[in-house]
């Protein structure tokens, strides 16, 4: 073993199980002590009733439990990460600190200032690939480039795929390795200064212990996942991405359940994990995505804007039942449907005419699985001014995607429950009801539901001059 004491700063890996930085501590320390910390430089941005934050905290009350099974237990503290983990890492006399990449701009600056402050102490700082399969610059083109197209990527992915990438790293504590200090209890929420929200009302269990029942019940559903994926109102998705977004499960625990089954359904779950690869190594070869377009002459597109437009798509007021019922799914429980993502996005920037990293950014504020990468990919994906992007002629009717993946209307029912008088075929669009079927249906269109604030035509052809305004510029 290389050090005496060492520390793990956990981060966006909240397991005890196959994590890389935990599992190299191990390996390399004789006395191995953990440490999270609540970082006020991410909470003070947050609005007090944050679902993210109590998953987070419940998932550190678990991991701490688990911790403690191996006789160490997890220091909790309430701060600046660049500050804390220098100041706890000299108090521990720790000659080294482990924890896993991330990816992000914001995460990059706080790192160098973290390694910056070990170095002057003389403590070494070790970051482990965890969080992805292969990242930054592992899977390139022949010529040594990053792709900037997914299926090739995908393709390359596939073949350099060996199973060692998908071998889980061994947590294997010695007796007495792991050690806690007194005084760093986990704060409640109230002293973190967020309040409890519906989360577990929700019946979102958060975890390594939530991450696991999810993916025992889906590995019975990965035979149809191609064939369900699409339709909101089933069961299709395995709702594990606000597990993976915060480490609660492995990414390779996950490759190798899609890996090792190899059907369809398996085959298409794990190409969504791939793009999830495919949007990091853009990230990381293209920092300029976060705040612009990756095909910079759309940076010239001139968006209205308009406030009233973005504040009916914010508040489910649009008169699309399918686009309405979306945003209130995210609103009211932090998550939405990936396919509804595709179709809210289309529609906030193809039928409103506002700019994407408007509608990005409120997804930022509000889905419990918010990932920059992921977030921004999607979104430029469907604005048409991303990598691999849809082409920014092809634009999502509402209506018909309506008809086709909620056919019998039962998602837009829980959700706009105004329209559940309306039958099957006219949910899709009410306002072409007359009265009589309006009366009929128990909702009066402009009353008791909005009228569409935009006619989708009319918008559509808008669309098409708007972006071939700038092309070629």
């Amino acid at each position: 073993m290389n050090y005496q004491t060492a520390l793990v700063w956990f981060r966006r890996d909240l397991r005890a199980h196959d994590n890389a930085a935990l599992a190299r501590a191990l390996a390399a320390a004789r006395r191995v002590y953990c440490v999270f910390v609540f970082d006020r430089e991410i909470l003070d941005a947050l609005a007090r009733h944050d679902r993210r934050v109590e998953f987070i905290w419940h998932s550190v009350r678990e991991l701490d439990e688990a911790l403690r099974e191996h006789g160490g237990g997890l220091l909790v503290v309430h701060g600046q990460a660049r500050v804390e983990i220098p100041a706890l890492a000299a108090r521990l006399k720790a000659e080294a600190v482990f924890a896993n990449e991330d990816y992000e701009q914001a995460a990059l600056s706080r790192d160098l200032a973290v390694r910056d402050a070990l170095a002057a102490g003389g403590i070494d700082f070790a970051l482990s690939k965890d969080q992805v399969i292969f990242a930054k610059s592992q899977v390139l083109t022949q010529d040594g480039r990053p792709f900037s197209v997914f299926t090739p990527y995908k393709n390359a992915w596939l073949k350099r795929l060996g199973g060692n990438d998908l071998q889980a790293h061994a947590v294997e504590p010695a007796a007495g390795q792991l050690a806690t200090l007194a005084g760093f209890a986990l704060p409640s929420l109230v002293e973190l200064g967020f309040e409890t929200t519906n989360l577990l009302a929700l019946g979102i269990k958060p975890g390594m212990s939530g991450a696991a029942a999810l993916l025992d019940d889906f590995q019975d559903r990965m035979v149809d996942y191609h064939e369900r994926r699409d339709f909101p109102a089933r069961k299709g998705p395995s709702y594990l991405s606000v597990h993976l977004r915060f480490g609660t499960v492995s990414i390779r625990t996950l490759a190798a359940a899609a890996w090792h089954d190899a059907g369809r359904g398996a085959a298409a779950w794990l190409s969504e994990l791939i793009w999830r690869d495919f949007y990091f190594m853009i990230l990381h070869h293209h920092p300029r995505v976060v705040s612009g377009a990756f095909r910079p002459e759309y940076n010239a597109l001139a968006f209205p804007n308009e406030p009233s437009l973005i504040a009916a798509w914010c508040e489910a007021r649009t008169g699309y039942p399918l686009v309405d019922a979306a945003m209130r799914q995210l609103n009211q429980t932090g998550y939405m449907h990936n396919r509804l993502r595709m179709v809210v996005a289309s529609f906030l920037v193809k039928d409103l005419h506002i700019d994407w990293r408007r509608g990005e950014r409120y997804f930022a504020e509000q889905l419990n699985d918010f990932d920059l990468s992921a977030n921004n990919g999607g979104w430029q994906w469907a604005a048409s001014t991303g990598c691999d992007a849809q082409p920014y002629f092809r634009i999502f009717n509402p209506v018909t995607q309506s008809e086709k993946f909620d056919p019998e209307g039962e998602f837009i029912r829980k959700y706009v429950p105004e329209l559940k008088g309306c039958d099957d075929r006219r949910i899709h669009a009410p306002w072409l009801m007359n009265a009589a079927q309006q009366q009929a249906a128990g909702v009066i269109i402009g009353r008791d539901y909005p009228a569409p604030v935009v006619d989708h035509a009319a918008a559509r052809a808008v669309t098409i001059e708007l972006y071939k305004s700038v092309r070629g510029r």
